[in-house]
Order: C-alpha cells, then sequence, then structure tokens
C-alpha cells in the first residue's frame, strides 16, 4: 500500500491510496476465512466448506468485509503515520473493490486548526463575592417543601386557582365533525400554568367541580398539530374534580426527612449550598470573560464538519424546545434560515472548544479513564438514565472522544482561571439578578434537590 496526503486547505486534508493485487487478494482470503469458520452447507462438514464455493456463493458479502476490514487498518496505520487526528468522519472515495485488481481509493477529512495561542496567563477581571440572604434561604426551603408537596382533592365548591390540577373531560367539534383524535377523557393539567391554550382555560375558569361549559378555542398558526392549526374549534368541557398542592409543616419534624435535627440546621445546609451554587455561577461568568479576552486574539480557519455538527444539534434543541411547548417546529422557519441563524454561536462555540483544546495540549492536561466515567455518571444521573446505559450510547455513536475532549476543555478552562488575577468585589443588592440570566433563577431549586 502507498499513499500521498494532500493539503486541501489548512484544515482539510486528502489521502491518495494504491493497494497493489497481492494485497486485496490476502484481504478477500482473510474475509473468507472468517465467513466459512462456521458456515454449514449441505453436504460438508461445519467449516469445511472450499473457499472458492464460499467465495462463490457469497461474493457480494465477503468482498464488502473484506473491504471494511481492510480500509480499517489502512485508515489507523496512515492517520498514526502522518501524526493527526481527525474531527470530522473520513469521507470515502473509491473504485471497485475485486480480486486481482489494483485497488485505488481516496479519504479526505478535516483537522484542528494551527492556533497561535496569545498569553493567557495573569489574564485580569472582576468577579463578586456571594452573601446569601435570608430571602433566599426561604424560597430555597419553600421549592424544598414544594417537592415533597401532596395534590389532595378538593372538597369545598370553590372555581380553579392558578397552580391546581384540574381533571377534565373535553370534546372538539369542526361544525359537525366530532374531532376524537384530539377529544380526552378525565385529562388533567396544570391551571393557570400555561400548559393549556388562553380560550380553552376560560371556558374552565368559573366552573364548580361537576360543571360544563362550551365555546370556541384558537389555535395559534404555530401549534404542533398542523391538522387544528391557526383554526377556531367549538369545543365542549366538563370539570370533574380540582386538587390542590399541601405543602409540609417547615419545622424540625420536615428536617428530619434530611438528616437534619432541627429545621435551623437544614436552613444552614441550604444556605451552604446556595452560597456554592451563586459561586459557581459567577465563576462560569468569569470564566467566559477570561475566554473572551482569549479568543479576541485568536484568528483561525474552523472546521466546517464541526460547525456544521454543532450547527445541527442547536437546531435539534431548538425543535425539541417547542416541540414541548406544544408548539409546530417547523414555524421556527426552513432549515437554511436556522442554519444562517445558528451560524455564529455554533462558530463562537466551535472555535472556543479548539482554544481550549490547545491549551490543554500545552499545559499537558489529560483526561483518565476514571474521570470519563464520572462525566457519563454524572450526565446519567442529571438524564435519569442508566449510566451503562448512557455509554453504550456513546460508544455506538462515536462519541466517547467528544466526551473526553469537553473534560479536557473544561480543565483547560479551569487552568486559565488559575492562572488569572482576579479582583473581589461586593456583589450589590439585586445585582445578581442582572448577570448570568436563567441560570440564576432556578437557583433555589437546584439547591433544593441537593438539600435532600
Amino acid at each position: 500500500m502507498e499513499y500521498k496526503v494532500e493539503e486541501v486547505s489548512p484544515v482539510k486534508r486528502k489521502v491518495n491510496v494504491e493497494v497493489p493485487a497481492e494485497e486485496v487478494n490476502a484481504a478477500i482470503d482473510a474475509a473468507i476465512a472468517m465467513f466459512k469458520k462456521d458456515l454449514k452447507l449441505s453436504g460438508f462438514r461445519k467449516g469445511k466448506v472450499p473457499s472458492y464455493i464460499v467465495e462463490s456463493r457469497f461474493k457480494e458479502d465477503i468482498y464488502k468485509q473484506a473491504e471494511t476490514d481492510l480500509l480499517n487498518v489502512h485508515f489507523n496505520e496512515i492517520l498514526g503515520e502522518i501524526g493527526v487526528r481527525p474531527v470530522s468522519e473520513l469521507m470515502l472515495d473509491s473504485k471497485e473493490f475485486k480480486r486481482d485488481t489494483d485497488y485505488v481509493y481516496s479519504f479526505s477529512f478535516e483537522i484542528k486548526p494551527e492556533i497561535e495561542l496569545p498569553e493567557y496567563h495573569g489574564l485580569k477581571t472582576k468577579q463578586k463575592k456571594v452573601n446569601i440572604s435570608e430571602e433566599q434561604v426561604e424560597n430555597a426551603l419553600e421549592n424544598l417543601r414544594m417537592q415533597y408537596s401532596k395534590f389532595e382533592v378538593v372538597k369545598e365548591d370553590r372555581k380553579p386557582k392558578q397552580g391546581d390540577v384540574a381533571v377534565v373531560s373535553f370534546k372538539f367539534y369542526e361544525g359537525d365533525k366530532f374531532l376524537e383524535d384530539v377529544s380526552r377523557d378525565f385529562f388533567e393539567f396544570y391551571f393557570g400554568m400555561g400548559q393549556a391554550l388562553p380560550d380553552f382555560e376560560k371556558l374552565i375558569a368559573d366552573l364548580l367541580p361537576g360543571g360544563k361549559n362550551e365555546g370556541e378555542v384558537h389555535f395559534p398558526e404555530d401549534f404542533v398539530n398542523k391538522e387544528l392549526a391557526g383554526k377556531t374549534i367549538r369545543a365542549e368541557v366538563e370539570l370533574h374534580s380540582l386538587k390542590e398542592r399541601v405543602l409540609p409543616e417547615a419545622n424540625d419534624e420536615f428536617a428530619k426527612k434530611f438528616g437534619m435535627d432541627t429545621l435551623e440546621d437544614l436552613k444552614d445546609r441550604l444556605r451552604e449550598n446556595l452560597k456554592k451554587n451563586i459561586e459557581d455561577i459567577e465563576k462560569s461568568i468569569v470564566q467566559k470573560r477570561l475566554l473572551d479576552q482569549i479568543l479576541e486574539k485568536v484568528d483561525i480557519i474552523l472546521p466546517e464538519t464541526m460547525v456544521e455538527k454543532q450547527i445541527k444539534n442547536m437546531i435539534e434543541k431548538e425543535k425539541e424546545s417547542l416541540e414541548r411547548k406544544g408548539k409546530d417546529p417547523d414555524s421556527l422557519g426552513t432549515e437554511e434560515e436556522l442554519k444562517e441563524k445558528f451560524r455564529p454561536e455554533a462558530e463562537e462555540i466551535v472555535k472556543s472548544q479548539l482554544v481550549l483544546l490547545e491549551i490543554a495540549e500545552k499545559e499537558d492536561i489529560t483526561v483518565t479513564n476514571e474521570e470519563v466515567e464520572q462525566k457519563i455518571a454524572l450526565t446519567a444521573y442529571n438524564m435519569g438514565v442508566d449510566p451503562q446505559t448512557l455509554r453504550e450510547f456513546y460508544i455506538k455513536n462515536n462519541l466517547m472522544f467528544a466526551l473526553r475532549d469537553s473534560i479536557l476543555a473544561d480543565k483547560a478552562m479551569e487552568k486559565v482561571y488559575e492562572y488569572a488575577e482576579i479582583e473581589y468585589e461586593d456583589l450589590e443588592e439585586g445585582q445578581d439578578e442582572k448577570e448570568g440570566g436563567d441560570e440564576k433563577e432556578d437557583v433555589e431549586a437546584k439547591v433544593a434537590e441537593q438539600g435532600e
């Protein structure tokens, strides 16, 4: 086997390979040997079918396997010799693979660009000191009580309140046609929490349990069910019952559920967890500022495959989010419009990852198998799935390298933060709401989970 490497661009390589017929024949013979090992054919003992019969009978499968095995050996050998690790899939362009014939093929791939790092030691920035207020502790305690609350049927005759679970049956009609597929019996939803269409909730808002109502419900243009999107449909509703949330009392007995002796002990734990969570958020804000200081001094050509993959992931997440809200993902726009929308952010993410991986290499940062397993276990816990299932998913989808790179990038960012000169300043009242965005909105809820 002989090959030549062609530099298509600073981040793209093409390898042209010529394989002599002798090597092709050897690969085919090896595939035949493996194929016939457990083969049973009438008139022959197991594994004793002559090779020429096996090749004749199963030629297509054997040649395909031989080609795959040969390519895998070549890929590993060539990439090892030229000392690169692709950041994209290998794109193969090959001619017919057959016995007694030279085999010519090429494969192309993208690589990490050359990066000239600016000075990243001693970068200067500011970080907020975190002080936890009693109000924040009370909010975290309230969230913890919410997690351990129960829903009980409302015994009094009253109208629905925000947060109640409403148990309803409803029927939809388009003209005189009954829409059975979108009608439900004893359907439960949180009233006043945005889980149902406004017109639908209006039909229930003034009902007492056992009451009925009818009226028109308008479905928005971006509704997930395209047959109903933009239409106004007649609805008949019946409110069967209401369930209200009942919170456990905040006392020493409640604290004992979490291994605490008193309620004050539980509040102290929540205060500690809150402080750590908000400090982590402040730290991530500072790390982003430090990384931005580095990125603005780096000019690189980005591997398009990495950018396109990032764009694809972002589009999929956006569509999934919209579907969960009951809206039509097609309302986001065309595929090209979405690619254009997400490209700038995707390019910044890819650039950040490449720069951090370059820093990791310069700092001789490595990732151990234990760290990979810890990351898988933590991710699996957060997703509510089995770690072994998640590990198999990573392996099956060739994501283990990406997972290691993610850990490397995180460790490189920690190193930059460690080198930085940080000036700490007091967090002014209300200032924690201005920076950090959505991350800080649910911090009390996260702390409540940790209180367990």
